[in-house]
């Protein structure tokens, strides 16, 4: 019983916390663009700090894991060593004919049963001998394979080094440039609390909201292909080509029909972009992106986010790559026939049009 009280008191808790966030919302009275730029400014500063910490984490994670493959080298190398010297020693004895002369010997045997003696004994030798220079090469080729992955994670190393002190560097000169705006305000006490504030409400609300949306988005996602094929006229075959073209409108029906959370925000298409838009409570969100077709690792039509702004505020890149990252809002023509690929995706004015190609093999 005590414990049923203490999940609902915790849950009021949560729920008060949330509402307090939400109706305490930082609200800017026609805010300056200098203004607004200082409060982008401080929140794209938290978003880029949360991905310095994820690079630092993925850079000890390689640094590890660099480690581990450079031990597992050496023990490979000095297997070899070994190995190698047994390698050699049977292609010697190939050499110096050997095993020719054993052949001779059992070819000279004085009785069937002698024969049949010397010549398991040959056979065990030579399978022996088989499986010697097999372990080497298997041996070799995965010392290789080894050496390849260390040469490969000391790459990804470098290159996430490189990344991390790029957004060290970011981040330093935002908040020079935060500091210098806030400095130079009428007001700086006000406008540093709406920093805090605006910051306070992205974290505890806006993250949450956001990705609430992606994630339903990329479920719905998943339903596209049999909404298309129940659409009369979506596909039109032209030999080996499949066009399929999504309008604007039955775009915004399927997603209302797959989540009302869609009931606020509306896609729109223009020329080579996708552009979202709507409002929730306190929530603004906009989002503008455009499709690529990619062939790697599978053929596919992926999103990408071009611009995310919340409440009039935009988010850096870092935010909208973990974005692209963590939620797939991409479409693969597989799903709805098994034998094409995509090869052009294109928006134009209301419509989305996806071309495919036959591909049999």
């Amino acid at each position: 019983m005590n414990k049923r009280i203490k999940i609902t008191i915790s849950t009021l808790l949560t729920t008060i916390m949330m509402l307090t966030f939400i109706y305490v919302r930082p609200t800017l009275a026609a805010p300056t663009h200098e203004e607004n730029q200082i409060l982008q400014d401080s929140l794209s500063i938290v978003e880029i700090d949360h991905e310095i910490e994820r690079i630092s984490q993925e850079q000890q994670t390689l640094l590890h894991r660099q480690q581990e493959l450079r031990s597992n080298l050496t023990v490979q190398q000095e297997q070899m060593t070994i190995q190698r010297k047994r390698a050699g020693s049977v292609l010697r004895s190939y050499y110096m004919g050997e095993r020719d002369k054993l052949l001779s010997v059992v070819l000279g045997a004085k009785s069937i049963r002698q024969l049949l003696s010397l010549y398991d004994y040959y056979l065990l030798l030579i399978s022996h001998d088989q499986d010697v220079l097999q372990e080497y090469e298997s041996n070799y080729q995965s010392m290789r394979k080894t050496e390849q992955q260390v040469t490969q994670a000391s790459m990804e190393l470098e290159t996430v080094k490189t990344n991390l002190l790029a957004q060290r560097k970011r981040i330093i000169l935002l908040q020079s440039r935060v500091n210098d705006g806030v400095n130079a305000s009428n007001d700086p006490d006000t406008l540093r609390k709406l920093i805090g504030e605006m910051t306070a409400y992205w974290e505890n609300v806006g993250v949450y909201e956001v990705n609430k949306h992606f994630k339903a988005l990329a479920q719905a996602m998943q339903d596209l292909p049999q909404f298309i094929q129940q659409q009369q006229g979506a596909m039109v075959t032209n030999g080996k080509v499949i066009t399929i073209s999504i309008r604007e409108e039955d775009f915004n029906r399927f997603l209302k029909s797959e989540n009302e959370l869609f009931n606020h925000f509306n896609f729109t298409f223009a020329q080579d972009r996708i552009m979202v838009e709507g409002q929730q409570g306190t929530m603004k969100l906009r989002v503008e992106g455009h499709y690529t077709v990619e062939n790697e690792p599978k053929n596919a039509i992926l999103f990408h986010v071009d611009r995310l702004v919340f409440n009039g505020l935009e988010l850096p890149d870092t935010t909208r790559n973990k974005l692209e990252k963590d939620f797939d809002l991409g479409f693969y023509p597989q799903q709805l026939i098994s034998y094409v690929k995509a090869t052009e995706v294109r928006t134009l004015a209301g419509m989305l049009e996806v071309k495919l190609e036959l591909n049999f093999k």
